[in-house]
């Protein structure tokens, strides 16, 4: 099966929701006129990044009924989407969220499990960590979906990778640090390096969106990319520019990598669980 992939970068307007709707479904016209059949956005896509006290105010309980998902869920009946947001569960408690929907419905959501709050971040103070990392079913197959910093743990898509996802979907809105020699920031040399070295090691497909433009003092450098399971580039999109980048991957590589690096077949779960557990009765 071959399937067309959209990565959309933009720069999002803090706190307003709608504005940031319509940039979204503007996106998603476009990526239908490109024949797209997956299309992603970055971390928070909804909302901005740099929220703070608008957290609560910003935040999204995801069902049919919402205005916002409402228009968003109509869209997912021509292609699916990867969209991210606040999410406000029941009990009101609040994470940086991404939602996957796909014929009308909410197939997943997967709150950010890894918070950073060192540095220029601080999500920790105005966001709940999750506590689940779970690949699930598409029409295209088996996906995972993590939050930037989730994929700076390599727990993370390991985990995924185990629970029989073989696309990886990151969004991120990673801001620039660092120059190199080269005329590129360091830091979207060590977000594509991370992704190559997961997409070679679990013979998987990588599909990262990142956002571009300014927010508080923050430079979102965009960069988004797709690389397939030899770890090889599919296709990057470029720096500091909103743009909608569409790829085609073949999912037939798949099984032509792991027949020649057969590293899943020879994973020993139950080898890392008693690591763990003796790690974990050591400490």
């Amino acid at each position: 099966m071959k399937i067309k992939i959209g990565l959309a970068q933009f720069n999002t307007k803090l706190g307003d929701n709608q504005a940031n709707l319509n940039k979204h479904l503007a996106l998603i016209e476009q990526a239908q006129g490109q024949s797209a059949d997956l299309l992603i956005f970055p971390e928070l896509s909804l909302t901005g990044y740099a929220l703070q006290d608008l957290a609560s105010a910003s935040a999204l309980r995801p069902h049919q009924d919402d205005p916002i998902f409402e228009d968003l869920l109509k869209a997912s009946k021509q292609l699916d989407l990867m969209v991210g947001f606040v999410h406000e569960d029941r009990r009101h408690r609040f994470y940086i969220a991404s939602a996957y929907l796909s014929g009308g419905k909410i197939l997943h959501i997967h709150d950010k499990v890894y918070l950073p709050t060192y540095g220029m971040f601080d999500e920790g103070r105005f966001f709940a960590p999750g506590d689940s990392v779970q690949a699930f079913n598409t029409r295209f197959g088996r996906v995972g979906m993590l939050i930037c910093e989730d994929f700076w743990h390599a727990s993370s898509p390991y985990l995924l990778w185990l629970d029989g996802a073989d696309i990886l979907l990151f969004q991120s809105a990673s801001p620039g640090r660092g120059l190199n020699e080269k005329p590129r920031l360091s830091s979207s040399e060590w977000v594509e390096h991370t992704n190559r070295a997961y997409a070679g090691m679990f013979t998987n497909f990588v599909a990262h969106a990142n956002r571009v433009g300014y927010e508080d003092g923050l430079n979102f450098w965009g960069g988004s990319t797709i690389y397939d399971p030899n770890g090889d580039l599919v296709v990057r999109a470029p720096d500091f520019e909103e743009s909608l980048t569409v790829a085609e991957i073949d999912l037939d590589q798949l099984s032509r990598t792991r027949a020649r690096l057969p590293l899943l077949r020879d994973e020993r779960i139950q080898f890392v669980q008693r690591e763990l557990e003796r790690i974990l009765g050591e400490k």
